[in-house]
């Protein structure tokens, strides 16, 4: 097999698994463009005749969409700051202080990860009522998401401050600076694509949060966008339309920055990878 057929070969295979996985996102995007009857039409038709183009406006002002987008805004961010604030110092120190003993910590924290936050709902909730956090719904859904994303920012921004060489933090105390001062003008800048790309994965994982937004959230004007498409559900549900448009509106600004920060996103995550 030669080179060149082995490069069309995976070409090939990989257009063919992209399209597979881009598939239901076709359907949910000419879904929403689809009429009432359209939708229901056998065999079904890949694009709609009449596109309804005006369901996007629709849906975003009867839903509030905006009030929903900023909440959910509000929570990702607020995630985001506090695990990388608190995060990044602990990945560091983990980082520079080695021994087998973090490593068995490390993967003990790990392995709550695997909990789904189904499980996880019930004593976070408890406690948070206990002690009147649930009275500031929004910040006690943000310290729940930090609870659960921060091993794995954790995990990941180690991982580049590892392959940072410490010889540059020995040159640096040497020509006098502190520690602290090493970490902040030798150490941060040259992780930062690392620390950029964790922080944009939790971002992600924080915007499409439902589980804890729904028990802990009880005020619709405070909900985010994630219960918002929630609420379209029902025993009689027939606005498949006005659900896939909702979710087209959802989920297209995180696919296109997914999309425009690829390139970084791959080079972040692999960034200790040889460390």
């Amino acid at each position: 097999m030669t080179d060149t057929f082995r490069e069309k070969l995976m070409l090939a295979v990989a257009l063919v698994l992209a399209a597979i996985y881009l598939f239901p996102l076709y359907l949910m995007y000419i879904t929403a463009l689809k009429s009432g009857s359209a939708m229901f039409a056998n065999p079904p038709d890949f694009w709609p005749t009449d596109p309804q183009w005006q369901i996007y406006g629709q849906v975003w002002h009867s839903r509030n969409m905006r009030r929903y987008i900023w909440n959910s805004l509000v929570i990702a961010f607020g995630a985001v700051a506090v695990i990388s604030v608190l995060g990044v110092g602990c990945a560091y120190v983990l980082a520079r202080y080695r021994n087998v003993w973090v490593d068995v910590g490390l993967f003990l924290i790990l392995m709550l990860q695997v909990l789904p936050s189904s499980l996880m709902i019930t004593p976070i909730f408890v406690g948070f009522s206990q002690i009147g956090l649930l009275d500031y719904p929004r910040l006690a859904v943000i310290l729940a998401i930090v609870a659960k994303s921060m091993p794995f920012f954790i995990v990941l921004v180690r991982a580049t401050f590892m392959s940072v060489p410490q010889e540059l933090e020995g040159a640096a105390l040497v020509d006098g600076s502190s520690r602290v001062g090493a970490f902040f003008r030798i150490v941060l800048p040259l992780a930062r694509n690392g620390i950029l790309v964790g922080a944009i994965l939790i971002f992600m994982q924080a915007f499409g949060e439902f589980v804890y937004s729904k028990s802990m959230i009880q005020r619709i004007e405070l909900q985010p966008a994630s219960v918002g498409l929630n609420s379209f559900m029902g025993p009689n549900t027939n606005e498949w339309n006005s659900i896939m448009a909702y979710a087209a509106i959802y989920v297209t600004p995180m696919l296109a920055a997914s999309v425009l920060l690829q390139r970084g996103i791959v080079s972040g995550l692999t960034a200790g990878a040889l460390k």
